[in-house]
């Protein structure tokens, strides 16, 4: 027990991370309610996020910025693409909460609920009368 509990302080970020993605995976795939699907895949981003940040940080490395006119071995930088990895996958996400957002706006307005099962229960509803085009 006391291997597992110190796999777990040493791997914290990594545990976090896990954790994360899995309330958003419940979150996504056990409630009805759109809004709380859109949270949680932003739970499930955020611990994506964590992931790849936790990955990419090497302990007692340097930034890879350039300090003037020493020469530093590369080796001894962290490698940037994880952060820049990252910050790309942020702003995805902002966009696609937005657009989802507005979708579930939209949905809201004409369905007046925000229920996907009762929205598949009126389209059902609507296709059997032929009301679809």
């Amino acid at each position: 027990m006391r291997a597992v509990f110190d796999l777990f302080i040493t791997h914290t970020e990594e545990v976090v991370a896990v954790v994360l993605f899995g309330i958003g995976l419940f979150t996504l795939i056990f409630h009805k309610n759109l809004l709380k699907k859109i949270m949680g895949l932003n739970i499930m981003d955020t611990g994506v996020y964590l992931f790849l940040a936790s990955m990419g940080y090497i302990e007692d490395k340097l930034s890879p910025i350039w300090r003037g006119e020493e020469v530093i071995h590369a080796a001894d930088y962290v490698n940037p693409i994880p952060a820049g990895l990252v910050l790309t996958g942020i702003v995805v996400s902002v966009s696609v909460t937005a657009i989802s957002l507005a979708l579930t706006v939209r949905l809201y307005a004409q369905y007046h609920t925000v229920n996907i099962d009762e929205v598949y229960h009126v389209l059902r509803e609507k296709d059997k009368r032929g009301d679809l085009s």
